[in-house]
């Protein structure tokens, strides 16, 4: 009864300014995974042909619902998903170029035309451009609404944790570049709305300038560690300009029929309600202050390893678990897909060492490959979502102009 009424409840929330149209769930007699064809890996493609009948036609208006964002109805758009970043800009890039967002000339430019763009959170920690790559997506947001495209990010544990002031898995260079962007917004007057764009590029300078200091490389600089951890709680705290930049964020996001969240999401967390958790995650982020005068931190969306940014219920290894186990697991999934009216869901959070899968009859996504030269730093994948059928898409290593297309059957 629960499940019923919050299904209502969440399709009242969205349309006062659009209208979903929920596809037939996949079927769920079967628990077990579709199984992935790769007859088509050996297919070439170029950036051109991945992106094809995006920016041509004209389409209907991309409609947001929720602040933070929590539905989007993006009609007849292309949707590309990219998993976790964790600091790794070149890496991040390369993810960016073979989806056929990101022009390959170094120029940071948005080729995606009417794409929908959605990066899955865990851009913070274990490496040293985490603050460029978040002022590279939001440049690539800009210049995406101009086209009649969008950029959408959800945030993941690593997000939540650094706004807690956890910087246990902070890379020396990721303190590093909080110094110096601390140091730029200075120069900006601390205005960071217009700063924080034009990082991306600034980065580099400020980047080479440090490296030429000749105590960079003294690694009893004590008073350089201390100030970039002293930089990082100025700008992560709650209310912080970069925990307010996270604010903007999700943790959960539906576009059209698909879910988007970090670690998945449960039951529980549709009967407390989406839209709430957004909310209370932004507001906490924000620095905004409960009755009795402390943020409180929302701890559905946020805390344990049940909330949606830390859950693995969904990526686990199926062949490590039994029927029944795998029986239940597609029951709970099933039962959340219904009740937001969704197709499937796509999550980050844990890598994957196979690349970007399906599983439970390709209604749950996982497309953390452990890019990052910080994690596994494998070869960057992305999901595409096209005329509702997904795909993942990977680069050879060695020749970023050629793609492969992995289609699931």
């Amino acid at each position: 009864m629960v499940m019923s009424f919050n299904s209502i409840q969440f399709k009242k929330m969205a349309s006062s300014s659009l209208c979903l149209n929920s596809l037939p769930l996949p079927p769920s007699s079967s628990s077990h995974p579709r199984k992935l064809s790769e007859t088509c890996s050996s297919l070439t493609l170029s950036n051109n042909n991945v992106c094809s009948g995006v920016s041509g036609a004209a389409l209907k208006p991309i409609v947001v619902s929720g602040n933070p964002p929590t539905v989007v109805s993006a009609p007849g758009r292309r949707i590309v998903a990219v998993g976790d970043l964790h600091g790794d800009i070149d890496q991040a890039r390369c993810a960016l170029e073979i989806a056929g967002v990101l022009s390959s000339d170094g120029q940071d430019l948005w080729t995606g035309g009417q794409t929908v763009l959605i990066q899955l959170g865990d851009v913070l920690d274990r490496g040293e451009d985490e603050i460029a790559i978040l002022s590279l997506l939001r440049s690539l947001d800009i210049q995406a609404k101009a086209d009649g495209g969008a950029v959408f990010q959800v945030n993941g544990n690593h997000e939540t944790m650094n706004v807690e002031g956890d910087f246990r898995y902070v890379d020396s260079g990721g303190f590093d570049e909080c110094t110096d962007f601390l140091d730029y917004l200075n120069d900006y007057h601390y205005d960071c709305e217009e700063a924080f764009v034009g990082w991306v590029d600034a980065s580099k300078r400020w980047k080479e300038d440090r490296r030429m200091s000749k105590n960079y490389l003294d690694p009893l600089n004590l008073v350089k560690r201390q100030k970039g951890v002293i930089a990082r709680s100025v700008l992560f705290r709650p209310g912080g300009p970069l925990a307010c930049e996270l604010a903007r964020h999700a943790v959960v996001l539906k576009v059209n029929d698909w879910l988007f969240c970090h670690g998945g999401l449960l039951p529980c967390h549709v009967a407390y309600g989406i839209e709430r958790m957004n909310r209370e995650v932004s507001d906490w982020m924000r620095g905004l202050s409960d009755s009795d005068g402390s943020p409180c931190i929302p701890f559905l969306a946020t805390h344990g390893y049940d909330s949606v940014v830390w859950n693995r219920l969904y990526s686990r290894d199926t062949s490590d678990l039994e029927d029944n186990q795998i029986s239940q697991i597609n029951t709970i999934l099933q039962e959340t897909l219904q009740a937001v009216g969704a197709k499937a869901m796509v999550v980050g959070h844990t890598p994957q060492t196979t690349g970007v899968n399906c599983e439970y009859n390709c209604s749950i996504w996982r497309i953390d490959v452990g890019m990052s030269s910080g994690v596994l730093y494998s070869r960057p994948e992305v999901l595409e979502i096209k005329d509702d059928k997904a795909r993942a898409i990977r680069s050879n290593r060695d020749t970023f102009s050629e793609l492969h297309v992995v289609d699931y059957t």
